[in-house]
């Protein structure tokens, strides 16, 4: 499997794409008047604690206040207020109190109306390792398989990270097959780094911004750069020569390839990227054998809804609906990655009767979820047929970022047709004939409007008008949205 990361940098905004055999497989845009904050650790200021709730919010210097539960303070260094409290008290108002300073980390962005969601568990990561400051654990990633590599990992980590007693370590996905000097340099970056931000937070202010994490540009680099990436194309000088900077630093000889694009055709023109990005905006996607998902997207849950479409099959309904499901399983694990979408889902499957062709499309769809980033799990297919399943959702979706509420239809996705326009219409003649009297009312409406009542509506419109006794005179405006009108008296 041939991988690539495409990145496309601006002087306001970075895009990066993920490239897997010419498909894209995953999208990032980071915009700097947005300016993320996700990783980044504050000084923050307790404003309010609400023990109804088990939780506090926070005063971080951003324009909302953010939350912090009960579950997220835990006894470390960087919550040094609460050494010496029980952490098994269910009251929050015994572990934190109203104009308390507290460091804290940003875990999840602000989502809609909701602040950004913090903790005091600490975690710093690197290439290679996550650093937990004040809790001396060992971890190794899931992802990592093979129990003699664990091991080996497991062993080199007790060798090498003399500070465990104190900090606790997560040996990332990167980490295997690194070597021991490697996991020994990234210790000790992530050791001076944390010592820096003690000595900041020190002297910061209720507010402060403590540490920013990296630019996306070089988040690819730490974060995403694995033997299975062949290159990495970058069609600015200066963001390629920032993230060779970085990775001379702190990555091995082993490294991808960087190279600078600088084709005449657009970075993400190639393999249709921006057509696929403006894709994974609209509802509809189409599936190769003719049939297509629909995705809504509410504030409480994404729904995905299967559709046979024009695929007829060649045999029974129920294997017409088994293969239709079985793609679109793995067309929905990539959309969810392109589009970014977490929280509550729920999968509206064709109905399958046979047992075992549930159990084949769970087992297609966690297979196609395996890759992604992002931790999901799956339930079972309900009474209903729906497979209900969440995945982690820490920034704002791509449509959230790249979208705004549609003016015309006030976000609710519809707008009104020219047929309810026009008896709108109607009834605000009936009321400006009650307040006025002119001999002449004179409509200004959308094209669409204007010539619905021109013609399937002429009948009703030449019965008002004889009703009240007036003459009533139509003026379209093409510039107007379509369930905006005036009856002007005159």
């Amino acid at each position: 499997m041939k991988e690539e990361i495409l990145i496309n940098a601006g002087s306001r905004e970075v895009r990066a794409a993920l490239v897997s055999d010419g498909i894209l497989q995953g999208f990032l845009i980071e915009r700097q008047a947005q300016g993320g904050v996700l990783g980044n650790i504050y000084k923050g200021k307790v404003s309010r604690v609400l023990p109804s709730m088990q939780a506090a919010f926070i005063d971080i210097g951003l324009s909302r206040t953010a939350f912090l539960h009960a579950s997220d303070i835990v006894p470390s260094p960087s919550a040094p207020m609460l050494e010496g409290v029980d952490m098994g008290e269910t009251d929050i108002s015994r572990l934190i109190r109203d104009g308390q300073e507290v460091l804290v980390q940003v875990i999840k962005e602000p989502l809609g109306n909701k602040g950004a969601r913090l903790t005091t568990f600490i975690a710093m990561p690197s290439r290679y390792l996550v650093m937990l400051p004040g809790r001396p654990t060992l971890g190794i990633s899931a992802r990592i398989e093979a129990e003699a590599e664990r091991e080996r990992l497991r062993e080199l980590a007790i060798g090498l990270l003399p500070d465990q007693v104190v900090n606790g370590y997560i040996l990332r996905t990167a980490a295997e097959g690194a070597s021991a000097e490697a996991l020994q340099a990234d210790a000790l970056v992530l050791q001076k780094l944390w010592e820096s931000i003690g000595l900041k937070s020190k002297a910061a202010k209720a507010g402060d911004l403590v540490y920013e994490d990296l630019p996306l540009a070089v988040r690819i680099v730490r974060d995403m750069l694995h033997p299975s990436v062949e290159r990495v194309l970058v069609d600015s000088e200066d963001c390629l020569a920032t993230m060779q900077r970085f990775s001379d630093s702190f990555l091995s000889d082993s490294r991808p390839a960087m190279e600078l694009y600088s084709e005449r055709q657009p970075i993400l023109d190639l393999y249709g990227i921006e057509d696929e990005i403006q894709g994974a905006l609209c509802r509809k996607v189409n599936l190769k054998s003719g049939g297509y998902l629909i995705f809504d997207q509410t504030e409480a849950m994404t729904t995905v809804d299967v559709n046979s479409g024009g695929f007829v099959g060649q045999s029974s309904p129920a294997e017409t609906a088994f293969l239709t499901n079985l793609e679109a399983a793995v067309a929905i694990a990539r959309q969810l990655r392109l589009r970014n979408l977490g929280g509550i889902i729920i999968l509206d499957f064709i109905d399958m009767d046979a047992k075992s062709h549930q159990e084949k499309i769970l087992a297609a769809l966690d297979k196609a979820l395996a890759a992604d980033h992002a931790t999901t799990q799956i339930a079972q297919v309900s009474p209903l047929g729906l497979v209900e399943m969440t995945r982690k959702r820490t920034r704002e979706s791509l449509e959230h970022v790249m979208c705004e509420p549609c003016p015309t239809c006030s976000s609710a996705g519809y707008i009104k047709s020219p047929e309810t326009v026009c008896y709108e219409i109607f009834r605000e003649i009936m009321r400006q004939d009650r307040q006025f009297e002119v001999k002449e009312l004179v409509v200004i409406a959308h094209d669409n409007v204007v010539e619905m009542l021109l013609n399937e509506e002429a009948s009703g419109l030449a019965q008002l008008a004889e009703l009240i006794g007036k003459t009533i005179r139509l003026q379209a405006q093409a510039i107007s949205a379509q369930h905006e009108f005036d009856v002007v008296p005159v």
